[in-house]
């Protein structure tokens, strides 16, 4: 069966469909010495710990229309952080059919909240390189919802509240739920691609390469920053303070972690 934006299906009980979001964010940063990386480090820790991470759990619920039933937050020794929310599906306003529309969601003004049926959880992982001076943090952030309620309403919102140099999203859709007639629907709204949840100032931003499975209702999409600016990844001072020749070398050295991590493999055979 294929669904318009604006249509509605009526079903026989309970929407089944588990409709999972999965974001993940890197920040790249050079740090000449164990003093700047740890105070990298340290920055990034403060930034996005456990209680800043929960507030944007509660808002990612707040917008998808989930109530928040149960929250579980923990800082971790050295670094990072993971919160979880369980959450249940709030009321649905079937006059709100632009819940079906492909369009970017709001930006309202290891974290885990527990949802009923569906949940939500950030994970941080600060990570640096053995001798290369690059440090790295990743969050990966889960969005799995029951019912109505879709994650990609909340996309928008996470990509603002990152400083995001690479970044990749999956969304699948899993389950089915059944018509009034029996018959299964394996999804419930039209999509192409992820892209089309992303706003256009945040597009041009960025090079993107989707890799789609329609078939499996399987979704990827992968984004990395076109403009380069090495003040952007300097920890503590500017480029100016560093030679030409020191500029060049970082310079490489960053483009190569963003390049490896946005396709996924190592890339001594280009930067070697």
């Amino acid at each position: 069966m294929s669904l318009t934006p604006k249509q509605r299906v009526e079903l026989h009980g309970f929407n089944n469909l588990t409709k999972s979001l999965s974001f993940n964010m890197y920040d790249v940063c050079y740090t000449r010495n164990k003093e700047e990386r740890e105070a990298y480090l340290n920055y990034i820790d403060e930034q996005y710990n456990a209680d800043r991470l929960t507030t944007i759990c509660q808002t990612v619920a707040d917008i998808i229309g989930a109530h928040i039933l149960n929250t579980a937050k923990q800082d971790y020794i050295p670094q990072g952080a993971s919160v979880t929310l369980l959450v249940s599906e709030g009321p649905v306003d079937e006059s709100e059919a632009e819940s079906f529309e492909e369009s970017p969601g709001p930006i309202p003004g290891h974290v885990v909240n527990q949802l009923d049926k569906s949940h939500i959880t950030v994970h941080t992982y600060p990570e640096f390189h053995p001798d290369e001076g690059i440090s790295t943090f990743r969050a990966d952030i889960d969005v799995s919802t029951c019912g109505e309620i879709s994650p990609l309403k909340a996309l928008n919102f996470l990509i603002h509240s990152f400083e995001t140099d690479v970044m990749t999203m999956d969304y699948r859709v899993r389950g089915f739920t059944r018509d009034v007639s029996g018959h299964k629907l394996f999804i419930d709204h039209e999509i192409n691609s992820i892209q089309n949840y992303i706003p256009d100032e945040v597009y041009d931003q960025y090079h993107m390469i989707d890799v789609n499975v329609y078939q499996e209702n399987i979704f990827h999409t992968k984004c990395k920053l076109k403009e380069f600016d090495l003040d952007n990844y300097l920890f503590g001072y500017n480029k100016d303070a560093i030679s030409v020749e020191e500029q060049q070398s970082i310079t490489k050295k960053i483009n190569r972690e963003m390049d490896e991590i946005f396709y996924g493999r190592n890339m001594s055979e280009v930067y070697d």
